[in-house]
């Protein structure tokens, strides 16, 4: 449904995307993470026709999305990290505003309009003014007015942003929903086990490079390697720092109040060499363990300064 090819995006002296690379199949429900200012938003823009690229490939559904961004907007819907302001609309106008947009009107837009807040849960909200919602009803109307036109690609930037966890739960099932549907869907955020939730594949992204990319399932596995190592030294704690800083498995290392954490790739058996190491080196280590590997620390480990490579799955 989407493939992007070495696309990159230059502000002045800034490039936002690096050599991008990447293939989204028909059906499937794509996450990108990254912290602000990785070149999500930036990608999806592009995707969606609302950025020019510097260079590079966008086919939609094998349609050239740099060339025909008109045509494809009628396969994709776009739904931005904020709402805006309609002051004096209420939401089933609002919905039928954007219906007409895309040629849909009278009786086929008010059922159409209706079909989609209810999908979205908001049936009985028809009546109520736009500015009066909450923010998760918001990003809700706004989910259902991208799908106005019945779009095989649907682009969400941050759908979840700024809402409570109710919210958050309820956003998550309608996307999951629409994803049994049969849309493909490209979610960002910045929360990596939010994507894992709801996602197929998971795509890390940090400074415009793609740094990983794989199924929900690889990107685990990869998690479960990324174990934080603590060790709680009585003394001598600037030698335990240097003494894990030169072996080959550290990535990271970091001093917490008494302890000493290093971000360590070794298996079972490197890890209790390790610590052989260390006490044969006279260092007296009062406690040693791996924690338990999580999304949170594989994205950490991955957007360090330090790992700036290409994509890996």
């Amino acid at each position: 449904m989407l493939t992007i090819e070495h696309l990159n995006k230059n502000f002045g002296n800034f490039r936002a995307v690096d050599d991008l690379n990447l293939h989204i199949s028909p059906g499937e429900i794509f996450g990108f993470v990254g912290h602000n200012g990785a070149g999500k938003t930036t990608t999806m823009k592009i995707a969606a026709g609302l950025l020019s690229a510097t260079s590079g490939n966008v086919f939609i559904d094998g349609t050239d999305a740099i060339k025909h961004s008109k045509k494809v907007k009628r396969k994709m819907g776009y739904m931005p990290d904020f709402f805006g302001v309609y002051d004096n609309l209420k939401a089933l106008e609002y919905m039928e505003f954007y219906a007409s947009l895309y040629g849909i009107v009278g009786k086929e837009a008010r059922e159409t309009c209706l079909q989609l807040m209810d999908l979205v849960n908001l049936s009985d909200k028809t009546e109520s003014y736009v500015d009066s919602l909450s923010r998760g009803m918001k990003q809700r109307l706004c989910l259902a007015r991208s799908l106005v036109h019945n779009p095989g690609l649907l682009i969400l930037d941050e759908p979840a942003s700024g809402l409570d966890p109710r919210a958050r739960f309820e956003m998550k099932e309608i996307l999951k929903n629409l994803g049994s549907m049969g849309k493909t869907v490209i979610i960002s955020s910045h929360i990596l086990p939010e994507l894992a939730d709801m996602c197929h594949t998971i795509g890390i992204m940090n400074h415009g490079k793609l740094l990983m990319y794989g199924t929900v399932d690889e990107i685990q596995m990869r998690a479960m390697h990324a174990h934080p190592l603590h060790v709680r030294v009585l003394s001598r704690q600037e030698e335990a720092v240097q003494f894990l800083k030169e072996d080959p498995h550290t990535k990271r290392v970091s001093v917490r109040e008494d302890y000493v954490v290093a971000d360590y790739t070794g298996d079972d058996t490197e890890t209790a060499n390790l610590l052989k190491r260390l006490m044969a080196a006279d260092i007296p280590v009062e406690s040693y363990y791996k924690e338990k590997g999580n999304l949170e620390s594989l994205f950490l480990e991955l957007t360090n300064e330090k790992n700036q490579g290409g994509a890996q799955s």
